[in-house]
């Protein structure tokens, strides 16, 4: 691991261990920022590695690649593109918001490693915008086995991963060490909200893309 990801971590570690990480977003069809659910906490998250999770793909071993700031996002089976915003956290410990309105894009969790490096990189991105319409993660759930996520990154150079699952959890009992702790990979995890209830305008659910790197 390099030192520019270790320092980083460690930074988000430390803040963890004081504050609830959240990101609100998400609102329900045409519902404002203020009335939108949250998405996932990412508090007490652990250094060590959690347990392997089971995979639906291949094992893929490859080098790492050196530190470089992600500056897009490309998933060719879905047409979703992106520009990658970066953002960290607030003053009071809360990751801050990427905006929420049509064509909104995603954005890449500064405290997470940049993508190609060991460990989880993180994009966060809503499943629909402000108006009602869909997020640039509005297809997260289309992605199977062999689906390819490319991520550009500042130094020219493109980090791959292949789709390995998906999973769907509730915001009240989100898996943090599972989603945010270190791997022995280079790992990659795209997370949306899910579990939309009409009756409330409020998606209760997270759903997060597991993939890994292969070039």
């Amino acid at each position: 691991m390099t030192s520019s990801t270790f320092d980083r971590r460690r930074g988000f570690y430390a803040s963890a261990a004081v504050a609830v990480l959240l990101l609100t977003g998400c609102g329900g069809g045409g519902q404002s920022a203020e009335n939108a659910a949250a998405l996932p906490t990412a508090a007490q998250v652990q250094t060590s590695s959690p347990e392997p999770a089971p995979s639906e793909t291949p094992s893929v071993t490859t080098e790492v690649m050196a530190a470089s700031e992600p500056i897009s996002v490309h998933i060719p089976s879905t047409g979703t593109e992106s520009e990658l915003l970066s953002l960290g956290l607030r003053e009071n410990g809360t990751l801050e918001v990427p905006p929420d309105g049509p064509g909104a894009p995603a954005s890449w969790f500064n405290g997470s490693p940049t993508p190609g490096e060991l460990g989880p990189a993180v994009l966060l991105g809503h499943v629909n915008a402000t108006d009602g319409g869909p997020g640039v993660f509005a297809d997260l759930r289309a992605l199977g086995p062999g689906d390819l996520i490319e991520v550009a990154r500042a130094d020219g150079t493109t980090a791959v991963f292949v789709f390995d699952r998906g999973e769907q959890y509730s915001k009240d009992a989100f898996p943090t060490e599972k989603v945010y702790g270190n791997t022995e990979e280079s790992e990659l995890r795209l997370i949306t909200c899910d579990g939309y209830d009409p009756a409330t305008g409020n998606f209760d659910d997270n759903y997060v893309v597991y993939a890994k790197l292969v070039s």
